[in-house]
């Protein structure tokens, strides 16, 4: 029997130290890729305005400034409306819709999962088939409906539509048919609890992985969201939408508009860390027995 390789008196994978090193190599060369654009929008964000403008473009700043960062906390203070006021509308809504968005994709892929449901299968073609539209094409549809219920020009407009993404339900259907067995379920109704606590207290712990998942990936599309269609109201525009106002002052403001991106970015960084490690623990555990 061939030896397992220790590290550290803890077994690892049984590869060879080739093997390693060339993971080792393509996941740094990977991660690499993906930090350049985020270091190098920061960077910009510290560029004086004569350095956006030089040819060929350098990507290291050679006077670098906090003068950006002044200019737009600045025009944010001078705001007609408050920026807090934007800044609490992001909040809101993004809290608002991500919640709303996960309890409504966990139920439905319960339901669609675990219980006897007439045409479920039909139900959930119709689903994996919404994948391949953007939103956008549902614009006018869900304008009209917004308009009929009322909803234009109010928080819902934003958070409603953000309920029914077909990618949470699918994600989370997916997880639910492989984790969750039918086995357990029926050991706890037989054991006398109820629908909603077994989904509760069950299913959603064992599909932690996809609900964390659905958290970022929901989290972050609503905190980028732009200028709604459906919201005319300055005092219900989300922080990205300021911002953007703000950004749209020509060349002058190109360094402005550089540091409002860095400013967009750190809360869905920081939401990304938090959850991605969490990810990563409860997938690492998942597949363990006692």
């Amino acid at each position: 029997m061939k030896k397992l390789r220790t590290r550290r008196h803890a077994v690892v994978l049984n590869r060879s130290r080739g093997g390693d090193a060339g993971i080792t190599v393509a996941l740094f060369i990977l991660g690499f890729i993906m930090v350049v654009p985020l270091f190098y929008a920061v960077l910009q964000s510290f560029k004086p305005l004569d350095e956006f403008f030089v040819f060929p473009p350098r990507f290291f700043v050679s006077h670098p400034t906090l003068s950006n960062y002044q200019d737009l906390f600045y025009l944010m203070s001078t705001s007609w409306v408050p920026f807090s006021r934007y800044i609490f509308n992001t909040v809101f809504i993004s809290v608002a819709g991500t919640f709303g968005h996960l309890v409504c994709a966990s139920l439905a892929a319960y339901v669609m999962s675990k219980m006897e449901l007439p045409g479920k299968t039909a139900m959930f073609q119709m689903v994996q088939k919404s994948l391949m539209f953007n939103m956008g094409v549902m614009g006018t549809m869900t304008f009209v409906i917004l308009r009929y219920l009322g909803w234009v020009d109010t928080y819902w407009a934003v958070i409603i539509p953000a309920f029914q993404q077909s990618l949470g339900l699918y994600l989370m259907k997916q997880f639910m048919d492989s984790n969750v067995s039918k086995e357990i379920l029926e050991s706890a109704r037989l054991d006398g609890a109820r629908e909603f606590r077994i989904f509760w207290s069950i299913a959603m712990p064992m599909v932690k992985p996809a609900w964390l998942t659905l958290i970022i990936y929901c989290f972050k599309d609503l905190w980028n969201q732009g200028t709604s269609s459906a919201i005319y109201s300055e005092q219900l525009k989300t922080l990205n939408a300021g911002l953007g106002q703000i950004a749209a002052g020509g060349v002058a403001r190109s360094g402005v508009a550089a540091a409002s991106t860095v400013v967009m970015m750190i809360v869905p960084i920081i939401v990304f860390v938090i959850m991605q490690s969490n990810v990563i623990e409860t997938m690492g555990s998942s597949g363990m027995k006692d």
